[in-house]
């Protein structure tokens, strides 16, 4: 099936069209391919950084005949977004960029990235198929409790929502109290959030004598922007009475609209008709096979604007190629367990955050709210696991304390197979976030 004949599965036609999210693998591959060259002669043509990178390793783009070729092709880096900041990076004219977003630069200079009028109108297409294969219809109120502004995430679910023709309520972040009163009010049926943030939602809720079950209307939540757990998915579910689905992104590929979760919750479709995922060794940048774990990597073949090549996401996940029992052929990503650069390594043991959530939403007596501490005495390296538990642990009897800190002790331990300490905390005591959660205080790094 050639570029030419993709209106047969055009995605602007519908949004959930069988005929392309059903689509054989040959289908799928003959589209990547093209799209693909396409790419690479636009990059080589008009982005300085592509061609002389492109040139360093010997490649010009008529030698990639097939999508196994396309390992022969260099890594992008975030580092290099940001040596070519602002718009260095970009593959058309600025007067053809009718948008740009940009990270928060916290850690150092901002990566920017542009999108033209066809880009956007490509990011909404993908977040209206990845909402509505998470059950969204227009028959929806959708209150998008991302941040607005710079950050990709409340623009690009604000355009995604309204395409299926869901109402959009465009709260933002932060005042949750007023979130609650516009979820009653306003019959909300679908949160768009962190995860995180949600449960601090239903916290407060449970503080103010609300029963999102009994009092609201909810019913999907589209959750993202953090790694979590499946053990968090069971909490989202249990305190919200929701279909709680995950979706990835990240502004550097597009923003929200790379994948996300059908109904069925068995991993999340990514859209390669617009993204060719690979999973590599994070130490050899070597392909690994179907199935494998590894560092996500992905190349967007359709922008405009900034087209990106063997983008590496530090993301750690594995990719799926069986059809989903939800009837689409989509490669599914599993949910990511975390960041290469999220990892730590206790004694010479890789830790993930999920890991030791995953020990914690299992244990009742807990709340979902934790910090990783993380310092060395002499030349050891520890970790001291903070979780907060409910203010009765405090008034009762000290053995029950001590009880529920060596239960959590041993599970992680086990897991882990390294010592740990476990600080049982009051409610509240640890910061929360209107957005992505800290979780970790690595103090080696002070």
């Amino acid at each position: 099936m050639s570029e030419q004949s993709i209106g047969k599965i055009d995605t602007h036609q519908s949004i959930w069209d069988p005929a392309w999210e059903c689509a054989s693998r040959i289908q799928i591959e003959e589209i990547q391919l093209e799209r693909l060259q396409s790419m690479l002669r636009r990059i080589y043509e008009n982005v300085p950084f592509y061609k002389k990178r492109l040139a360093e390793h010997g490649i010009h783009p008529s030698d990639i005949k097939t999508l196994k070729d396309l390992s022969k092709l260099p890594f992008t880096y975030k580092d290099d977004l940001r040596d070519n900041y602002p718009y260095n990076m970009f593959a058309v004219p600025l007067k053809e960029v009718v948008r740009v977003h940009s990270s928060s630069g916290t850690t150092g200079i901002p990566t920017v990235v542009g999108y033209t009028k066809n880009d956007l109108n490509n990011w909404s297409d993908l977040v209206a198929r990845f909402v509505t294969a998470a059950g969204v219809t227009s028959d929806d109120i959708v209150q998008i409790s991302f941040g607005y502004g710079l950050f990709t995430g409340g623009f690009g679910l604000h355009y995604g929502v309204e395409k299926v023709g869901a109402t959009v309520i465009p709260i933002s972040s932060g005042n949750t109290e007023r979130q609650i009163k516009i979820m009653q009010d306003f019959g909300t049926t679908t949160l768009v959030a962190t995860p995180s943030y949600a449960l601090h939602m239903a916290e407060v809720m449970k503080e103010l004598g609300i029963d999102p079950q009994r009092d609201l209307k909810l019913r999907v939540g589209l959750f993202g922007a953090e790694p979590w757990s499946e053990s968090m998915r069971k909490e989202l579910e249990r305190v919200w009475g929701i279909i709680a689905t995950d979706n990835y992104g990240l502004s550097e590929v597009m923003g929200p609209g790379v994948s996300g979760e059908c109904t069925c919750c068995n991993g999340l479709h990514i859209f390669e008709d617009h993204f060719i995922p690979e999973i590599i060794d994070p130490e050899t940048g070597d392909v690994m096979a179907p199935g494998q774990e590894g560092e996500l990597v992905f190349t967007a073949i359709t922008k405009e604007a900034l087209p990106i090549l063997r983008y590496r996401t530090k993301d750690i996940t594995s990719l799926n190629y069986e059809p989903c029992s939800c009837g689409r052929t989509l490669v599914r990503m599993r949910k990511t367990l975390g960041r290469t650069d999220d990892m730590l390594i206790i004694r010479g043991v890789n830790v993930f955050p999920s890991q030791i959530e995953t020990v914690l939403m299992e244990i009742e007596e807990v709340e979902p709210h934790y910090l990783l501490v993380v310092d060395r005495q002499g030349y050891l390296d520890t970790l001291e696991v903070q979780v907060e538990v409910p203010e009765r642990f405090f008034t009762g009897e000290f053995k029950e304390l001590e009880s529920l800190t060596e239960k959590i002790r041993r599970r992680i331990e086990t897991l882990l197979n390294i010592g740990v300490k476990v600080k049982l905390v009051e409610p509240r005591s640890i910061e929360r976030s209107m957005g992505k959660a800290k979780r970790v205080l690595d103090k080696r790094r002070l």
